[in-house]
């Protein structure tokens, strides 16, 4: 066997095993927080905890959460294989499956009963876990195929329309079972959030101003590294009165430091100057799932 494939499968296998590790929290974190706080995360999990209270609380009916979520996903599912990528879709799945069927599983463990806390350290577990599906190439399913299906193939943005069905879904918690819990919900989801921005930076951008006296060496590490093309400009230095040579690019946040990295192998000297991009229009290298 090649050292080409046995690194092929150790990573694949180390995929694997984080993933698995993440539908075990995902799973923990549904017992263990969401359940004993009432609370409705957003998305298609929300949603399934929706349809359960519903049907426990006004027609005495216990569904398994597994029975409502995995058939919910499966719209989604065909729409990441088509159109997104059969990789990405597959390890998504495989979360969405092994998640569901170990919140039926898994016994419920009350780690707190304070609901404030519950809900700021429910959201950051559980969205850890997705951090860490996101930054293996997968997803935690559900309305993750359906953004990332508008975001890459349509160029629309759906947050604004996950964000308004989640309202919906927690306003009609609300009317239900008392607006206490959705507003409970909305501190999950946004410490969720919050995490997610920190942990997972592929949607993130910064632009770098490069001043180095190697522009060609340093162009070639951007170019190998992240793909992403750079634009030449020549300055001149006010204190020297020297030519300078600036690389003006835009790469994923994720990339910065390795890039930043590989700048200073080639040139010591180099003064790079990061800037936050908060939006880009036109190409925009991508990699694909």
């Amino acid at each position: 066997m090649s050292l080409e494939k046995k690194t092929k499968i150790k990573k694949e296998i180390k995929m694997l095993l984080c993933l698995t590790l993440a539908s075990a929290v995902i799973g923990f974190n549904l017992k263990s927080f969401v359940e004993t706080g009432g609370l409705f995360p957003g998305g298609f999990s929300g949603l399934t905890i929706l349809i359960q209270q519903v049907a426990k609380q006004f027609l005495h009916i216990d569904i398994a959460y597994s029975a409502i979520y995995l058939p919910m996903n499966l719209i989604p599912a065909y729409i990441g294989f088509k159109y997104i990528g059969k990789r990405f879709t597959f390890y998504s799945f495989y979360v969405v499956f092994l998640s569901s069927i170990l919140t039926d599983i898994f016994p419920s463990v009350t780690i707190t009963y304070d609901t404030l806390l519950i809900s700021i350290f429910g959201g950051i577990l559980g969205s850890a876990a997705i951090s860490l599906c996101l930054i293996n190439g997968a997803s935690g399913g559900g309305t993750d195929f359906i953004s990332i299906y508008f975001s890459e193939k349509r160029g629309i943005d759906a947050w604004n329309y996950i964000f308004l069905a989640n309202v919906i879904i927690l306003t009609t918690a609300g009317i239900l079972f008392g607006f206490d819990k959705a507003l409970y919900s909305i501190i999950y989801q946004y410490a969720g959030t919050q995490v997610i921005q920190i942990l997972f930076k592929r949607y993130q951008k910064d632009t770098l101003l490069i001043i180095t006296e190697l522009p060609d060496a340093v162009y070639g590490r951007i170019k190998e590294i992240t793909h992403h093309d750079a634009t030449l400009i020549e300055a001149t230095g006010c204190y020297e009165g020297m030519q300078r040579h600036i690389l003006y690019s835009v790469v994923g946040r994720e990339q910065v430091d390795k890039v930043i990295s590989a700048i200073k192998k080639v040139d010591p000297k180099a003064f790079v100057n990061v800037i936050k991009t908060e939006q880009v229009n036109g190409r925009f290298y991508k990699k694909p799932y």
